[in-house]
């Protein structure tokens, strides 16, 4: 036994080898499987519900790891050895796998088990992420970390021993371990002098902790301290003390103002918040201080004394909306960059008028100023004017303050100024108000819900693809979501200057003439989305001279109204227009036939009834060819069925970007791309294209970029892409694609820089042929490993095609196959010879009878009926004369001799049996070589010898053939007594013939025997009693 499993080992390694061997020889796999290896050493695992850490195979370039990625897993146990085979590893993030109870999205418990050394045998190790889970204590770690972010976890002790050692850790984060998503029963503890022994630490964040007070002792070398959130109510000199070297403060939210809160909020108690004069005077290098939401009702210069070095200062969600019409905290901030006022309103109160204080003024430096959310109804020169005189501001916020009377002239006033939001006001129109001083007082009671509260969402232009940004022009007025349904001149006085407008969202129905923007000679950006523009006027926007961007998309309801025409020639005016939106306008009828531009480059038509217009003939047939300088085009959502060769003809040829997403085009002419020369970029995405054929991409053509994702495409042309020489990257995510073949590529797989297959219902056969052909081309393939899954089989459906090697595997079906082969001939072999030791005749019987009554041996012994030489055998004991003169004087006589061309052909023992032959040979002859076998007795209670014989084979004929052949001829009277005969009378009357003595029924007799003799048995059975061995 041990030489067998000596030589066994060496034949398994050989195995192993062998199969190796092979994997190589058919191409690499990705290296870093089931995870993927991204740009400077960054191998991502996030979000494959991995429930272990992976170890990588010796094969994959282990040493050149720098970053691990596992987040958004689901492993709850980390072991000593699961990192150390990496080792260069410097980050590590393992985030998101064991979320606490109330921050797991369904509340399900979770704890993380790590071992001693799991992070001790990374020595190498930077920056560590264990936020997002479930862990009680700090775990060990190596000196060598400069990062460790342990939020939202249910760490709720720090003292001098949990970071012991960690002399380079510079950033400590500590965010979420005790508040009302991650509920706690006790506030975060951080022990006196817990953090005294990092002496490089340099930001430390512990926000929403219900710290009540500031940890005391904490190492000089802090640049940033974020408390935010928490429950401290009081700061003095103290709480701060030795923190010489801060540069970021955050103490905002611990002192909230509930009734602006999105979230469950502690009012705070009264008379509180509590800051000593000379909190931050010691912290001469303060640059950032954040008091937001803290109940903050005026301010003391004293607290801002020293901060010279100061450049952002956060006051929003306060109730400083009286303070800031008289304070002179801000006369020393000479450095501020930036000041948040934002949410400083009263209850329930917007104000007349707002005049800010004249310490502002002395914010030279000053250049974003947040004021959104303090509610003042008008806007004038009085308003803001000690800003005036602030050289660098450039950014003034003003959105949702309620203002319906705006004066824009004045910020002609303000020299650098480039960017001023006024967008979700009230503004109606111009405003012809009289310079006002106001203060604080008439207020108006306003009744808000918590939802008008919230601060206006970013501001994403929805034609950001087409239209150059704002933020590179030298000044840009925001007047979105107002209130304005009507644009006059004297709205712009004296805003020459102005280059980006946006109008977007108010309710603007006028027709546009060519009067509205007059003032407005340097103006290059127009945003008029969201309105009711009637375009019928020819001369509009032509007054204004340097307009390069329009954006009318979203006006659809004039283009609604039916029986109204639309004009579009005021485009060929705009000399200068380079990027025009005409989105979503839903355009299907009588507008101009044609636009005609030779400046303009993009022009987005997206959102419209194209399909309608060209449906219309040729009336809309040359729509864009006007456009001779067009580049870009947008054609996606226009209800397109069809794209004929001969609308592709009429489109400009210079267009180098066409998108047709979203569509409904399921047939597509790719040969009627030539018509565009100069087409680099092709978007047909979303679209019902079943299939890639109809010839292929043309030859020449200069097609980079082909999407075709989200389409229903189950087949591709062998050779589809080969003729485009030029392209790049390719998009064939999101259809039906079963295998990805090497044939539709030809040589250009080898240029392919993009090859996107995701989320394809790829069949991962064994031996599938795409696999080798992805290992080829794998680089240009994004997410490899984790995207790119299998739609069937169904155990492999929505699994990596990685989760088995398709190249080696064993044919599924083929396995069970050989397994039923090799199980059967190891049954057969083991279970033959042993049956045939101990019931060999018993199962030879068996066979035979099973035999007999299969139903082709029935047909096949019918068949051969007629071709057997007797009609019946003849039985009878030789040693009764009577009996044997009977048989060769009467029977023997009637049945050859006196039935003429009907007679019998009888087989009788002592003329018929050959000689030589043994008697049972002859007797099993002559019963199977007859139709009938005629048992002729004198007596029927004594049957032996050959008598039984022949009765026993006819019975066994009768089990082989289902062939009932036994006819008995009794001669004397008494033989009737036989409870056999009598049976037998009942069931097959016909075949027991009784010898008469009277002379008179023996003609009868001879010719039942006759009829007995030649038809089959099966039909002389009493029905009454049963359907006989033969019945069918």
């Amino acid at each position: 036994m041990g030489f067998c499993r000596s030589a066994l080992h060496p034949l398994s390694l050989l195995v192993q080898a062998i199969v190796l061997a092979m994997t190589l020889a058919l191409g690499t796999l990705p290296a870093f499987l089931p995870c993927e290896l991204q740009p400077h050493g960054l191998v991502n695992c996030n979000w494959l519900f991995l429930k272990s850490v992976p170890h990588f195979s010796m094969a994959a370039p282990r040493g050149n790891v720098t970053s691990l990625s596992l987040s958004s897993n689901r492993i709850h146990h980390l072991h000593d050895s699961d990192f150390a085979h990496l080792p260069s590893l410097r980050h590590l993030n393992l985030k998101w796998n064991c979320p606490p109870v109330g921050l797991s999205p369904m509340h399900f418990p979770c704890h993380m088990t790590i071992e001693p050394s799991t992070f001790l045998a990374v020595p190498t190790l930077e920056e560590l992420n264990l936020s997002y889970n479930n862990i009680m204590t700090v775990p060990a770690l190596p000196k060598s970390l400069i990062s460790l972010s342990l939020s939202h976890t249910n760490i709720l002790m720090l003292d001098s021993a949990s970071l012991a050692g960690l002399h380079a850790l510079r950033f400590l984060f500590m965010d979420g371990n005790c508040y009302y998503k991650n509920p706690c029963r006790q506030a975060l503890e951080v022990a006196p002098g817990a953090l005294l022994g990092l002496g490089n630490l340099t930001h430390l964040s512990l926000k929403y902790n219900n710290l009540t007070v500031v940890p005391r002792n904490l190492p000089s070398s802090l640049e940033y301290l974020l408390l935010s959130y928490n429950r401290i109510v009081k700061l003095a000199p103290e709480d701060l003390a030795n923190l010489t070297a801060l540069r970021v403060l955050d103490v905002g939210g611990n002192c909230r103002r509930c009734d602006h809160a999105p979230n469950p909020c502690m009012e705070c108690p009264r008379h509180f918040p509590q800051l000593h004069p000379n909190t931050f005077s010691h912290l001469s290098r303060l640059e950032g201080l954040v008091l937001k939401d803290s109940s903050l009702s005026w301010l003391n210069a004293s607290w801002f004394r020293g901060l010279g070095n100061l450049r952002v200062l956060d006051l929003s969600e306060n109730f400083l909306y009286k303070c800031i019409t008289k304070t002179k905290a801000f006369q020393g901030l000479t450095q501020l960059r930036k000041l948040n006022l934002s949410f400083n309103y009263q209850k329930r109160v917007s104000f007349a008028h707002l005049s800010l204080a004249p310490s502002f003024g002395s914010l030279v430096a000053l250049k974003e100023l947040d004021m959104h959310g303090i509610f003042f109804r008008s806007l004038d020169e009085t308003t803001l004017r000690p800003l005036a005189r602030l050289p660098m501001l450039q950014t003034l916020r003003l959105q949702m303050n309620f203002i319906n009377q705006a004066q824009l002239g004045i910020f002609r006033a303000f020299p650098g100024l480039r960017y001023v939001d006024l967008s979700d006001n009230r503004i109606s129109g111009a405003s012809e108000l009289t310079a006002t001083m106001g203060e604080a007082d008439g207020g108006e009671k306003v009744w808000l819900q918590p939802g008008d509260l919230a601060p206006a969402p970013v501001d994403t232009p929805s034609s950001e693809d087409f239209k150059p940004n704002c933020s590179t022009l030298n000044f840009t007025l925001d007047l979105s979501r107002n209130n304005l349904v009507t644009v006059q001149p004297e709205m712009f006085a004296q805003l020459s200057h102005l280059q980006c407008l946006r109008l977007s969202h108010n309710c603007i129905s006028q027709a546009v003439n060519g009067s509205q923007f007059l003032p407005l000679t340097g103006l290059q950006v127009l945003d008029l989305s969201h309105n009711k523009l009637d375009l019928y006027h020819e001369h509009s926007f032509t007054e204004l001279p340097r307009l390069e961007a329009l954006d009318l998309s979203y006006n659809s309801q004039p283009f609604g109204m039916q029986g109204v025409g639309h004009n579009f020639s005021f485009v060929a005016h705009l000399r200068t227009l380079r990027h025009l939106s005409l989105a979503h306008n839903n355009i299907h009828s009588q507008v101009s036939q044609q636009l005609c531009s030779t400046s303009l480059r993009a022009l987005d038509f997206s959102g419209n009834a194209l399909g309608h217009m060209w449906a219309e003939g040729d009336l809309y047939l040359h729509f864009f060819q006007g456009l001779s300088g067009l580049i870009w085009l947008d054609l996606s959502q226009n209800r397109l069925h069809t794209l004929l060769p001969q609308t592709l003809r009429n489109l400009p040829k210079s267009l180098q970007v066409l998108r047709l997403r979203d569509n409904y085009l399921a047939y597509f002419k790719w040969w009627s791309l030539h018509f565009l020369p100069k087409l680099e970029v092709l978007d047909l995405a979303g679209n019902q294209l079943k299939a890639l054929t109809n010839g292929s991409l043309p030859a020449g053509t200069r097609l980079r970029r082909l999407d075709v994702s989200c389409n229903s495409i189950s087949f591709v042309a062998p050779g589809f892409f080969s003729k485009a020489k030029e392209l790049r990257e390719l998009n064939l995510s999101t259809n039906a694609l079963k295998t990805v073949d090497h044939s539709w590529f030809g040589p250009l797989v080898s240029a392919l820089q993009i090859l996107d297959v995701s989320a394809n219902p790829l069949h991962c056969a064994c031996g599938a042929a795409f696999m080798d052909f992805l290992l080829e081309v794998q680089a240009a393939v994004p997410g490899l490993p984790s995207r790119v899954k299998c739609g069937s089989p169904g155990q492999l459906q929505g699994l990596s095609i990685f989760a088995q090697d398709l190249r080696l595997c064993l044919d599924e079906a083929l396995s069970w196959d050989c397994f039923a082969l090799s199980l059967l001939a190891v049954a057969l072999g083991l279970g033959v010879p042993m049956l045939h030791h101990l019931c060999g005749w018993d199962l030879w019987y068996c066979f035979h009878l099973c035999l007999a009554w299969l139903p082709w041996r029935g047909r096949q012994s019918g068949r051969g009926e007629d071709a057997l030489p007797y009609d019946a055998f003849v039985v009878f004991d030789k040693t009764q004369s009577a009996v044997a003169d009977w048989v060769y004087n009467e029977l023997r006589g009637q049945l050859e001799e006196c039935r003429g061309r009907w007679a019998l052909r009888l087989c009788l023992e002592e003329r018929d049996w050959l000689p030589g032959k043994t008697l049972f040979e002859n007797l099993w002859a002559s019963v199977y070589g007859s139709r009938k076998t005629l048992f002729v007795l004198a007596h029927t209670d004594r049957v032996s010898g050959l008598l039984r014989a022949s009765f026993l084979l006819a019975q066994q004929r009768l089990l082989e053939d289902r062939k009932d052949v036994v006819v008995l001829v009794i001669l004397s009277p008494d033989g009737r007594r036989s409870r056999y005969v009598r049976l037998r009378q009942r069931l097959c009357r016909q075949s027991v013939l009784l010898w008469p003595h009277q002379p008179s029924g023996q003609r009868s007799f001879w010719a039942q025997l006759g009829m007995a003799l030649t038809r089959d048995n099966h039909h002389f059975y009493n029905r009454n009693f049963c359907q006989g061995p033969t019945a069918e």
